[in-house]
């Protein structure tokens, strides 16, 4: 089943090379790789194996304690991606706060897509012109913690068609934004919008800054940052896309420019896209390197 899951995509298409499965092994192109199904991390044979660094994606593990064991089973560091429940070493956002990174931090998560698409943004509004507060929402593609059609949840939303609705949820990508750029710290909040579409999300921003600007001033920032600091991670566009036109994106964030708006001289709303997926797959990936590197 995971071979021909990651052989045919329904949203990225065919894997480019052969996938199958020999054994408890499955084999892509020339990469050979063991599969288990062990329910507790702490027994998974890490040390036997020589793995250092554990990406932990299951959505199940976020508490400190419960990612440790890890670490009890041999690994060096561990990288979750999802927003952790409670403390852990430390969040990071590359390109928002990835200078904050230690050497001894052992459990780290990348936060969400979500935030991983408004960070950016933020951190160039509140860099540039100074930032007050904001309110988020983000119009996201429906996932696997929906029903495809109506069925019991104990979000009662989520548990509505997510081919046939557009369902109002909780997003914490907003308020995570404090963990990484501290300064903000309940100064903002948002809201999700799950869409029927099975991939690629825009963030919607509104925000107050700390002094007049116009909707040129703010674009030219966006812009600069993505030619210079923020380069591979923050993408502009002036053209008319819509969410298909992102899809295999690697940057975290995509700045639509032909969306930005000012009122009031320091009232400000602005668009970016981003692949929840491919987008923040590509960002783990870089991150797992630069804890590596450490």
């Amino acid at each position: 089943t995971l071979a021909h899951l990651l052989k045919y995509d329904s949203t990225h298409g065919k894997f480019p090379a052969d996938v199958y499965a020999e054994g408890d092994y499955l084999v892509a192109g020339h990469r050979k790789m063991k599969v288990m199904a062990i329910k507790d991390p702490a027994q998974l044979p890490w040390k036997d194996m020589g793995v250092e660094y554990v990406i932990e994606s299951t959505g199940v593990f976020r508490t400190r304690d419960l990612v440790a064991k890890h670490l009890e089973a041999g690994a060096k560091k561990v990288l979750l991606t999802v927003p952790a429940k409670g403390e852990i070493d430390n969040t990071i956002v590359l390109g928002v706060n990835d200078d904050q990174l230690r050497p001894e931090d052992q459990i780290v998560s990348n936060a969400s897509c979500t935030t991983n698409c408004l960070g950016p943004i933020v951190r160039v509004l509140h860099d540039v012109f100074g930032m007050k507060r904001g309110l988020m929402t983000t119009v996201h593609a429906y996932t696997n913690d929906q029903r495809i059609l109506d069925f019991p949840h104990k979000d009662l939303r989520r548990a509505r068609s997510a081919a046939d609705n557009i369902i109002p949820t909780t997003t914490g990508a907003a308020i995570a934004i404090g963990k990484v750029i501290p300064e903000l710290n309940g100064k903002l909040n948002g809201m999700s919008m799950r869409v029927p579409v099975p991939d690629g999300a825009l963030v919607d921003l509104v925000a107050e800054l700390k002094r007049d600007v116009t909707a040129e001033e703010v674009n030219a920032a966006m812009k600069e940052a993505s030619e210079g600091r923020l380069k591979g991670i923050l993408d502009y566009t002036d053209e008319p896309i819509v969410s298909k036109d992102i899809i295999g994106n690697p940057h975290s964030s995509i700045f639509d420019s032909l969306e930005t708006m000012v009122i009031d001289g320091n009232f400000v709303k602005v668009i970016s896209w981003y692949d929840n997926e491919w987008g923040y797959s590509n960002r783990c990936v870089d991150l797992l390197k630069k804890m590596a590197s450490m």
